[in-house]
């Protein structure tokens, strides 16, 4: 096998694969109008009825809320299955909330901008910045000379070093600035870039690691500070980072050992061995030299950003620092110097910024129309009387499972406090509703949409949005059994109160 050249150095831009099949017409057609009859199914439907939550207080579902229910199953029809691209199923759903005066114009087209989203463009282009001035296969040398030829081991390195620097990165940015190593990867093992079973495997394997290493700290994504906050405000408790990080410490180490297994298994590569890779590797790396200018820069910006952002946990001077300014201004400096130029910011893949422009969209519908709120209501509200252990885990499904569709942050923001007002009722210590909560909403694995790592995995084009949704259901159900074994088993041994 040739060694690569390494294009990505001089333009920034990242080589994909080819795109995997594509469904026939009439089976997209099938899907599209599927999803279409599920919202006109929510839009002539008469009602559906009021909940009630632990206090006495009557949800109404409106009718704009029964409608951004329908957009919810039309856009997961349509993202599930790509009957539009992912980018565009996401514009449909800000169309559809003003065409049907579900909300305004202004507010579903403003979603767009929200500066999440602006946190994700700033991620990506970190990545970029990686991928062109060569800190990408730097660093993707040196990881292989680590652990060797064995492709097993070459998914356990990758997944472990995602995991491990999302204990410092939001991990937005650990998957952007992964994904071009793991690109630099893959063109060692597969010449002409076509899917194959271990492509699916380490970038789907990237994204959901990601996600599970995500919760082990405070940095690893915003939902914990949210999440907290609530606590704090609803229980008087403070829950500081190291506590945090005592509980969920062994349950996000425990499940990146054991997605690397189901990877292993589900997505078992073509080649056990690479031969030569190792040596090969060297070489690639030699031939680098040392660290050029744009390197150390792109690198310097890129840790002063992340440093800033970390700060914002530890010093009370930068509280006021928002995270999606401060990685937003090291895109401007990776222009001011030279790093990047305009057809650098021209090769932004805009359908995945599209597509979490469509998810914050479709969230804040959920979420002002009251619909979310009905959702979190009404489900829990069912599982009033049941054993403790099946109240705790009947929450922590339903986060995942709003997770998957709507931002963790909101996800959290709709069902915890919900969740906390019950647990007295049933003698549930709020501690344990605490952390369930944010092992569960870090780790969504079914949709494209659920984190930003699964839609940057996606720009892999080594599997489809299908093929992550079906792959992600056995995880997710991984997911349930650990947290399950843990609220029965391991926290009540570390201390953690499970009855209140």
């Amino acid at each position: 096998m040739a060694e690569p050249t390494e294009p990505a150095r001089s333009t920034g831009r990242v080589a994909v694969a080819a795109a995997p099949g594509r469904p026939p017409e009439w089976q997209r057609l099938c899907w599209m109008l599927v999803g279409g009859g599920l919202f006109a199914l929510m839009y002539f439907l008469p009602g559906l009825p009021d909940a009630t939550d632990p206090g006495g207080r009557i949800v109404s579902l409106t009718p704009e809320g029964r409608m951004a229910l329908g957009l919810f199953l039309l856009a997961a029809t349509w993202w599930v299955f790509e009957v539009l691209p992912i980018g565009v199923t996401a514009i449909a759903i800000a169309v559809l909330q003003a065409l049907f005066q579900i909300r305004s114009a202004r507010d579903a087209f403003t979603d767009f901008m929200d500066p999440a989203v602006w946190f994700i463009i700033g991620s990506v282009i970190i990545g970029m910045v990686f991928t062109k001035t060569g800190l990408t296969n730097r660093l993707a040398y040196r990881m292989l000379t680590i652990v060797g030829e064995r492709t097993s081991r070459i998914y356990l390195g990758a997944f472990v070093l995602t995991s491990a620097m999302t204990l410092l990165m939001a991990h937005t940015a650990v998957a952007a600035a992964v994904y071009p190593l793991l690109m630099t990867i893959y063109a060692l093992y597969e010449e002409d870039s076509r899917p194959t079973r271990f492509g699916k495997g380490l970038f789907i394997g990237m994204a959901f690691t990601a996600g599970a290493g995500s919760i082990i700290t405070l940095l690893g994504a915003p939902r914990a500070g949210v999440a907290i906050g609530f606590y704090r405000q609803l229980v008087g408790r403070e829950v500081d980072f190291f506590e945090l990080t005592y509980y969920l410490f062994p349950i996000g180490a425990l499940m990146v050992l054991l997605l690397w297994i189901y990877i292993l298994l589900v997505f078992r590569p073509e080649q056990a061995v690479i031969a030569g890779l190792r040596d090969r590797a060297r070489r690639l790396h030699a031939r680098l030299g040392p660290m050029k200018r744009s390197e150390i820069i792109g690198l310097g910006i890129t840790m002063l950003a992340v440093g800033l952002m970390s700060a914002r946990s530890y010093v009370p001077a930068f509280e006021y620092l928002d995270k999606s300014a401060i990685i937003a201004g090291s895109t401007v400096l990776f222009f001011v110097f030279r790093i990047l130029a305009r057809e650098d910011l021209e090769a932004l893949p805009w359908n995945i910024v599209l597509l979490f422009g469509g998810a914050m969209s479709l969230g804040l519908c959920l979420w002002q129309t009251g619909a979310a709120e009905w959702l979190a209501i009404s489900w829990l509200s069912h599982l009033h009387g049941q054993e403790i252990v099946a109240f705790i885990m009947g929450v922590g499904v339903f986060i995942m499972i709003m997770t998957n569709v709507i931002m963790n942050v909101a996800a959290i923001a709709i069902s915890l406090p919900v969740a906390l007002v019950m647990a007295p009722y049933l003698g549930v210590s709020p501690d344990v509703i605490l952390f369930v909560a944010l092992t569960v909403a870090g780790m969504p694995f079914l949709f494209l949409v659920g984190a930003a790592p699964n839609a940057i995995a996606y720009q892999s084009r080594q599997f489809t949005a299908g093929e992550f949704f079906m792959a992600g259901v056995p995880a997710s159900l991984i997911v349930i059994a650990v947290t399950w074994f843990f609220v029965a088993k391991v926290w009540p041994l570390m201390g953690m109160p499970v009855s209140g």
